[in-house]
């Protein structure tokens, strides 16, 4: 199968869907690779790295998506991208349609089969190119919202660890998954006390073991909002598989927070689970209501994107490779993949 790997477009975007040693195995495999012209030059990889292993390297985005048919790239094909693509080609890749119902109108009117690494399920429930980007964005999260905590930030001039006569700040985690688990471990890590909320008492005993200062509650609306109005930073990691998120913070949760205080939506691409959550990116990556900071950038991920692409690489590898076989329906993991296909939409989250 010809397989065209595009440059990424959205705004300070640095990941590559499959690092040079990826394409290496597709191309062992029988596969035509094509890559764009620089597009994993953000991630460290030469577009000599690329033909070494040999791949062919297109100089734009028209040549890429002309010669391919299967499309696998990071992020959701946004104005650019969209302009190229075809009733014909396979598209893989993170969608998050139930965030973006003009982009699920534009790929149903073009009529391509799109199936989002996001919805790709395991039979045990997994979602196994979910994950790794999840674990990226759960501590990166907490990383940022540790700095926006500063003073010269506008935070609250707070040390999350604390020190001897000086109070630990309190971190409050909105959901035990992959995003939420590395969350919590990197905040009480750092020393912080973190209150870690979720539905399933297995990820609540997974992080009461973490240690001491780690406390796992069952998420019962009022218990949620009085821990949040007493936290420093709050991790908002809520998910339902392929579906919008729910609101688990309201708008009078965020205004009873001390000014200063943090919030990282890391559930923004499915709609965000803050009330007050709107989409930013890495040029202007936070916005304050009611005095509390907001971090809800699109594609957390990004700002790692060695890291990243290397992750993304090894998950996806797998499915790519079954992906350019003309049974790859078969596959029940995928199958549950697919978001639209023919102008109609598929996933039952989105129906």
């Amino acid at each position: 199968m010809r397989i065209g790997i595009p440059t990424e477009t959205k705004t300070l975007e640095g990941r590559v869907a499959l690092v040079p040693a990826a394409c290496g195995d597709l191309v062992r495999s029988g596969h035509d690779v094509c890559v764009q012209s620089g597009a994993g030059e953000k991630s460290g990889f030469a577009d000599a790295d690329f033909e070494a292993v040999g791949v062919r390297i297109l100089p734009d985005a028209a040549a890429l998506f002309g010669e391919a048919e299967l499309i696998v790239k990071v992020k959701e094909p946004i104005a650019g991208d969209l302009e190229h693509l075809r009733s014909d080609h396979l598209l893989f890749c993170y969608l998050h349609l139930a965030a973006e119902p003009a982009l699920t109108d534009r790929l149903l009117d073009i009529g391509l089969t799109g199936v989002a690494f996001e919805t790709v399920e395991e039979a045990d429930g997994s979602l196994p190119l979910l994950a790794p980007m999840s674990n990226i964005a759960g501590r990166i999260g907490v990383q940022v919202a540790t700095h926006l905590l500063h003073q010269p930030q506008g935070g609250r001039g707070i040390l999350l660890g604390g020190l001897p006569s000086a109070d630990r700040g309190h971190v409050v985690v909105l959901g035990a998954g992959a995003a939420g688990g590395n969350s919590a471990h990197l905040a009480a890590a750092a020393g912080a006390r973190v209150t870690v909320f979720d539905k399933r008492q297995d990820r609540l005993a997974q992080m009461m073991a973490i240690g001491p200062n780690v406390t796992a509650l069952y998420p019962y609306v009022e218990t949620v909002g009085d821990f949040v109005s007493r936290a420093d930073m709050v991790i908002g990691a809520v998910l339902v598989t392929g579906a919008r998120a729910p609101h688990v913070v309201t708008r009078e949760m965020i205004a009873s927070m001390e000014d200063g205080s943090v919030v990282v939506d890391i559930s923004v691409d499915q709609g965000g689970c803050f009330e007050t959550t709107r989409p930013t990116t890495y040029a202007d990556p936070t916005y304050k209501v009611d005095g509390v900071t907001h971090f809800a950038v699109t594609n957390m991920p990004g700002a790692v994107p060695r890291t990243s692409s290397q992750a993304l690489s090894a998950a996806i590898l797998p499915y790519v490779q079954q992906m350019a076989r003309t049974d790859w329906e078969q596959r029940p993991s995928l199958s549950k993949g697919i978001n639209v296909r023919n102008g109609e939409i598929v996933h039952p989250a989105l129906k």
